[in-house]
C-alpha cells in the first residue's frame, strides 16, 4: 500500500499528513540539492561556452544521510545505475515493524552531457589526431585490401581454392586459431599501419580522459511508471505491506493494525520527515 494514497481511514489520513510534508520538503531538498551552477567546457570542435550543470555529490550526501539516520533500517546504500546518457541515483531501505513491513524508495532521475576540458592539451590532442588520420588514410585502405588478399591467399595455401570468396571469409570469421594466425601474418607486413593506429587509440585514451560529465534534471516529483520511463525527476515513495506466512501482501487493512505497531508506523514515517528537514 503506497501510502498518499486516497483513503478513508483515519489512521491512513494521519499517515498522508505526514507523507504529503515529506513530499513538499523533499522537493524543495532536491531543488536545493541540484541547484545549477555554471561551468566552462569546451566541444570537439575546440569551441568553449559556458552549461549548466549541479553537483551530483551533493545528492549522493542528501541519500546518504538516510542510511545512516535510520540506522534500524535495511538498506544497499546510496547506488547509481546508467543506461547511456539517462542516469538514476537512489536508496532504497525497508523496516520490519511487527507483522508489517514499512519501505522507502527515494530516486532522482537526470542526464549526462560529456564535453571536454577547456585546455589546450585537448586542442594539441585533437591537432595530432586529425595530422594521423590524414597521413594514414590511404595507408589503411592498403591494409584492408592486403588484409583480405592475405586472407584468401592463407586458406588457398590450405586447399581451400575453389570455394565463393563469401564462403571463404565465413571460414575465416569462424576459426579463431586461423583469425589470429593469418591477423599476425598481416600485421608484420605492414608495421606502419600498425603504429599509425596505436598513436591514433593512444590520442583517443587521452582524450576520453579529458571528458567531463555535466547532469541535467528537472525538479519534479514523477512517479515510478515516469522513472522507468526515462523522464527526468524524483520520487520519494514510501510503502506499507503486511507480511502473511512470509509473504507481503499489498492490501494492509487499518483496522487489523494493533496500537503499538501504529505508533511505530507513525514514528518511522516521521523519522524519514525529520532527516529530510535537517
Amino acid at each position: 500500500m503506497r501510502i498518499g494514497n486516497p483513503t478513508n481511514n483515519e489512521f491512513f489520513l494521519e499517515l498522508n499528513k505526514i507523507n504529503e510534508e515529506i513530499q513538499n520538503s523533499f522537493l524543495k531538498k532536491i531543488s536545493h540539492e541540484t541547484r545549477s551552477v555554471s561551468c566552462d567546457v569546451m566541444l570537439g570542435d575546440s569551441t568553449t561556452k559556458k552549461v549548466e550543470t549541479f553537483d551530483i555529490k551533493n545528492v549522493e550526501t542528501f541519500l546518504g544521510r538516510f542510511e545512516s539516520h535510520l540506522s534500524e533500517w535495511n538498506s544497499q546504500g546510496v547506488t547509481y545505475s546508467s543506461d547511456e546518457d539517462l542516469r538514476r541515483i537512489f536508496i532504497k531501505s525497508e523496516i520490519k515493524l511487527g507483522n508489517y513491513i514499512l519501505s522507502l524508495h527515494i530516486s532522482l532521475q537526470y542526464h549526462v552531457l560529456l564535453y571536454y576540458k577547456p585546455i589546450q592539451r585537448v586542442v594539441d590532442l585533437q591537432k595530432k589526431l586529425a595530422e594521423l588520420i590524414d597521413a594514414g588514410g590511404n595507408s589503411e585502405s592498403k591494409y584492408e585490401e592486403e588484409s583480405d588478399r592475405l586472407i584468401i591467399e592463407k586458406l588457398n595455401e590450405l586447399g581451400f581454392k575453389d570455394m565463393p570468396k563469401q564462403e571463404l571469409f565465413e571460414l575465416f570469421y569462424n576459426d579463431e586459431e586461423l583469425a589470429k594466425k593469418i591477423k599476425n601474418m598481416i600485421d608484420d607486413s605492414q608495421p606502419e599501419v600498425i603504429d599509425i593506429q596505436g598513436q591514433k587509440n593512444q590520442l583517443f585514451k587521452e582524450l576520453d580522459n579529458l571528458l567531463i560529465e555535466t547532469f541535467h534534471t528537472t525538479s519534479v516529483i514523477i512517479d515510478e511508471q515516469k522513472l522507468v520511463n526515462g523522464e527526468e525527476g524524483c520520487l520519494c515513495n514510501i510503502d506499507l505491506e503486511y507480511v502473511d506466512n512470509g509473504a507481503k501482501q499489498g492490501l494492509v487493512d487499518a483496522t487489523l493494525i494493533d496500537e503499538q505497531n501504529k505508533l511505530l508506523i507513525k514514528q518511522n514515517i516521521t523519522k524519514i520527515l525529520n532527516v529530510i528537514l535537517e
